[in-house]
């Protein structure tokens, strides 16, 4: 009888597992089973109940996971802009610049198939890039041409080092040119392509970093020529069927609209408002004529935790093999040791591996975190970090657009992450 006491008091202590929705993401545990302090985490959750007050962010999820089991998934404040219905945790995130992370999986999928490699220059599958030029300011300010001294490769599109204009002191007379090209306004990606191949680059390939969408979205093209199948087609059935991403896409279903989170930005009046986009009027639309390997897609705070969790596995989940595990580690890896710091114009504690930022030096950073941590943001305020050394992925989704002109509301990103590393015990 003492033993059965015994056991049953274990079970109850170790309560590994937790009422949650048993369509989650990811198998649920107690905090406590995977190293964190429930009453820790406890500062995590009113962090962002304040957050998302009437006086804040409309609403938010967040997602904490360790050793690949969910100990935190919570839905916070309201989806739309009434403040009249609430947050789920299910809801739908315009997760813009996250895209590149998944773009950047597509093409190092196709380098593990031997159909291409790194260092292959871009102009062999996509010919309108074969001989690249340099637009720069001359000393007397009138724009001087030149070729480029060596030619863009697909590693320079990864890492963000192909030279394209990137809003950067010098980079004025390439960004007009561009600009007049507008590879924007092109309805596929083959037409942003070819607009874009015929403007200037605006400094050496290899010879900084320019953070760009351009890059991404001749990746996201070489996908498709490469791959013979578009873009889209691509992540879905290489992707996202495989990992059960089943809300993660370049449009919301109609049946599915409800659940997308309006999106703001701060008005003139010192009120939220939502932002002037095609897809703040109309939730789920498409957010760029092509399929933006930049910034294209909806996801869910669940589906992109399965991707996460993909590559902190070295590639894996579950059965699913997407990648291997030693393509995971040159991708978490600083690939910029060729720069002097500041290698990124975000900070000098961070480098860049493929598909994100990577930490080569906590303490200069000035937040928690460990040495080797990946992630990125998309600009309507979604993040997500995985850090190897602690097994732990964080995802925090919100959906606004910050102002630079204006006071705005606070930028949370390192709170939340501070909060999430200070939940740690074990």
């Amino acid at each position: 009888m003492r033993f059965f006491c015994m056991l049953a008091a274990f079970l109850a202590t170790a309560a590994p597992a937790v009422a949650l929705p048993a369509d989650a993401p990811l198998p649920v545990v107690a905090p406590a089973a995977e190293g964190f302090s429930p009453e820790r985490l406890e500062k995590l959750g009113r962090f962002m109940h304040k957050t998302t007050d009437q006086n804040g962010y409309l609403g938010g999820v967040t997602l904490v996971a360790r050793n690949g089991h969910i100990v935190d998934w919570q839905a916070y404040g309201h989806r739309d802009l009434a403040r009249k219905a609430p947050m789920a945790r299910d809801a739908i995130f315009r997760i813009y610049s996250m895209t590149k992370t998944v773009t950047t999986v597509a093409v190092m999928m196709l380098v593990e198939e031997g159909s291409i490699a790194l260092d292959d220059p871009v102009s062999r599958y996509l010919p309108g890039f074969s001989a690249p030029s340099v637009l720069t300011a001359g000393a007397d300010g009138k724009p001087v041409s030149r070729p480029a001294v060596r030619p863009i490769t697909i590693h320079h599109l990864l890492t963000h080092t192909a030279g394209f204009p990137a809003g950067l002191k010098g980079d004025e007379p390439a960004m007009a040119r561009m600009e007049q090209d507008d590879p924007h306004g092109a309805r596929d990606l083959r037409g942003f392509v070819e607009r874009l191949s015929r403007a200037p680059l605006a400094a050496d390939p290899g010879t900084r970093f320019g953070y760009d969408a351009a890059a991404l979205e001749v990746a996201a093209r070489l996908v498709e020529v490469v791959g013979g199948v578009s873009f889209e087609q691509f992540l879905r059935e290489r992707i996202f069927v495989p990992l059960g991403m089943r809300d993660t896409g370049f449009s919301v279903p109609d049946a599915e609209r409800g659940r997308v989170v309006d999106i703001t930005t701060m008005g003139e009046d010192g009120k939220l408002r939502l932002d002037d986009g095609p897809s703040a009027l109309h939730p789920g639309v498409p957010l760029n004529a092509y399929t933006s390997g930049a910034g294209g897609l909806y996801s869910t705070a669940g589906d992109y935790a399965r991707f996460c969790q993909m590559l902190l596995n070295g590639g894996q989940l579950g059965d699913v093999s997407i990648l291997g595990r030693k393509t995971v580690e040159s991708m978490m890896r600083n690939h910029l040791t060729m720069l002097d710091r500041p290698v990124t114009q975000f900070s000098n504690a961070e480098g860049f591996g493929l598909g994100g930022y990577v930490v080569i030096d906590v303490a200069l950073r000035g937040q928690l975190g460990s040495l080797g941590q990946f992630g990125w943001s998309g600009s309507a305020s979604t993040t997500f970090t995985i850090d190897p050394e602690e097994k732990l992925v964080a995802i925090l989704m919100l959906q606004h657009l910050p102002r630079q002109d204006m006071r705005d509301l606070p930028r949370i990103s390192r709170n939340f992450y501070t909060l999430v590393y200070q939940g740690l015990v074990q």
